[in-house]
């Protein structure tokens, strides 16, 4: 009776994998090292890019009176000098994102009702950019239809200083030209003494977009580095 005999098969030795395992792990350190920055900026950049197309509609808004702003402002320019002057407020703080509207249903303010279905932009909903304050009574409604990220924006008056514009106080406006001669009388809006409001935009990405963070919890001041940050200015 003939026994077979073992052939002596190939294979690796355990000090052989844990080479092989070694030599892999260096070229993934590798490999993150000088991919992770380059993917890091990618994201950051869509996320300029996103709020780039929202610093727009934040411009627009502040001047846009809608049904329920004309029982607080007579015009968009004392609308404008509230929010700019209480943007830094985390209790009023501005929120700028967008959401699949629904072009036949339209609210009294004039912007959609969210669409909260399947359907397909462009026939059934439109992606609609909006600014609303934390207290708006639609913030709700809207995040439920949301399209993206959400942004928060500080705003802060432009003064001359130097003979150049630089941030002013954040909360505060005051005349970014003293001693050129132009009074008002009046507080507030009235009293300003300039026909435009320059202000430094500092964007920043709202870390969790539920509603129940952005009620509760979102605060201002532990926002810091602003992702992208646009010189605008308001005109009475």
């Amino acid at each position: 009776m003939r026994i077979p005999q073992l052939k002596n098969r190939g294979g690796f030795t355990l000090m052989e994998t844990v080479i092989a395992i070694g030599v892999l792990a260096l070229l993934l350190t590798a490999f993150l090292a000088v991919f992770a920055p380059a993917a890091q900026g990618i994201r950051k950049a869509i996320s300029v890019q996103e709020a780039d197309r929202l610093a727009y509609a934040l411009e627009r808004e502040l001047v846009t009176l809608r049904s329920d702003d004309t029982d607080d402002f007579d015009t968009g320019f004392e609308k404008a000098y509230q929010w700019i002057e209480e943007s830094a407020d985390s209790s009023k703080a501005l929120l700028i994102y967008q959401y699949r509207g629904n072009p036949g249903s339209i609210r009294s303010d004039g912007t959609m009702e969210p669409y909260k279905g399947d359907g397909v932009a462009g026939q059934d909903f439109i992606v609609q950019p909006v600014v609303r304050r934390r207290d708006s009574a639609e913030l709700q409604e809207d995040l439920k239809a949301l399209e993206g990220r959400v942004f928060t924006a500080r705003l802060t008056q432009l003064v001359f200083d130097g003979g150049e514009l630089r941030k002013g106080t954040a909360g505060t406006i005051s005349d970014p030209t003293p001693g050129d001669g132009d009074t008002a009388s009046g507080a507030g809006a009235d009293g300003y003494p300039e026909a435009y409001i320059a202000f430094a935009a500092e964007f920043f990405s709202v870390p969790n977009s539920s509603y129940t963070y952005i009620r509760d919890r979102l605060d201002l001041d532990q926002l810091e580095n602003p992702i992208f940050t646009r010189n605008l200015a308001v005109r009475r």
